[in-house]
């Protein structure tokens, strides 16, 4: 036997990652002497048609199956970490170091039991933390993910990485235990204007089986006004109920999410939409027509616009047609004012366009 088939049986018999010491011992040599060995039997790996390499993890080598392999032999390698345990051990390698009952809080008391178990297996360790204790992970775990070593960042992208390729974005969120803010389709831009980054467009009002799946991991819930009874069917969280008719509609909805909203962005789009609604009523003032809004909605905007209201009028009505009492609400209306399904754009952009049809219309009316 030679020190090279040496090194290879132990690292084959290994099973994770040994130390350049270990491997000099083994063949009772020196780590200087045995360094070369090692990199010639890692080239050699290289070279030939193999489905194992050996790859450095910084002074620790491991033998493994080439990532192209591992889909096609993951069915017959061995099961060592049942999924709710490794759920829960890539919990706390992306959060660490994580206080324990904060982690039981998320994974539910049977999280006890999983940490127990990684304990004893030596992927995690606790240290003690007033009442609890916080939970992060060692060396071992390294090894076993294949990390050269044990730094937190290294480990949360790893995890990252792994989680993604598993099962995308969505498997992502779930396995990582991480909450979101859910937003309606409509309100998209809301988010935006908040400067909100962590969030997901669901469709809450007839969420399918998959959007109720991601429900689930949403902490916050974004609706349009006057839907949180039929929300509340499939959602058991905060739900936040706004609207975006006005301007002052949209001021209201970024303050009512400015615990989850950046504050310096927040208050920027504030200050621009402010702005933009003075711009209006300064348009407005210069027209002496007196209006009769149709809806709540209409006169909501012409209130924003300051414009003067009259029983006998201009009749102002949304072009939506017949309300969901039967009343064909836009017949005989002077100004029609588009509603949200027939104008694209964000919610700022919807709101213009409101305000644009009222203010054109009633200058082409004093023609």
């Amino acid at each position: 036997m030679n020190d090279k088939e040496i090194i290879e049986a132990v690292l084959f018999a290994a099973g994770g990652a040994v130390d350049t010491q270990t491997l000099a011992k083994v063949v009772n040599k020196s780590a200087k002497n045995i360094t070369p060995v090692i990199q010639t039997l890692m080239e050699e790996y290289s070279a030939r048609d193999s489905g194992m390499e050996i790859v450095d993890l910084g002074g620790r080598y491991v033998m493994q199956v080439k990532p192209k392999y591992t889909d096609l032999v993951s069915p017959v390698a061995p099961k060592e970490l049942r999924a709710p345990i490794l759920r829960t051990l890539s919990m706390i390698a992306y959060h660490q170091p994580v206080v324990q009952s904060e982690l039981v809080d998320m994974r539910g008391n049977s999280t006890y039991d999983h940490i127990r178990e990684l304990k004893e297996r030596g992927f995690i360790e606790a240290v003690p933390h007033g009442r609890t204790k916080l939970l992060q992970t060692t060396p071992l775990f390294a090894d076993y993910f294949g990390l050269s070593s044990n730094d937190p960042e290294s480990i949360k992208k790893r995890i990252v990485d792994l989680s993604r390729q598993q099962s995308g974005k969505e498997g992502l969120d779930r396995w990582l235990g991480r909450k979101f803010v859910g937003i309606t389709p409509m309100y998209r831009s809301l988010a935006d204007l908040c400067g909100i980054k962590d969030y997901r467009i669901i469709n809450a009002y007839n969420p399918t089986e998959e959007e109720l799946e991601s429900l689930a991991d949403v902490f916050k819930l974004v609706v349009s006004r006057g839907y949180e009874e039929k929300v509340s069917k499939f959602y058991d969280g905060e739900i936040i109920e706004v609207r975006s008719t006005t301007f002052g509609d949209i001021i209201d909805s970024i303050n009512a999410l400015e615990s989850v909203a950046d504050p310096e962005k927040s208050k920027e789009n504030i200050e621009l939409i402010t702005d933009l609604r003075d711009r209006y009523v300064s348009k407005a003032l210069v027209i002496s027509k007196k209006v009769k809004p149709a809806t709540d909605m209409i006169a909501r905007i012409v209130s924003d616009l300051r414009l003067g209201v009259s029983a006998e009028g201009c009749v102002i009505a949304p072009d939506y047609g017949t309300s969901s009492e039967g009343v064909n609400i836009s017949e005989g209306a002077d100004i029609l004012v588009p509603t949200h399904s027939k104008v694209e754009g964000d919610i700022v952009d919807r709101v213009c366009r409101k305000y644009d049809a009222i203010i054109d219309g009633l200058k082409d009316l004093e023609k």
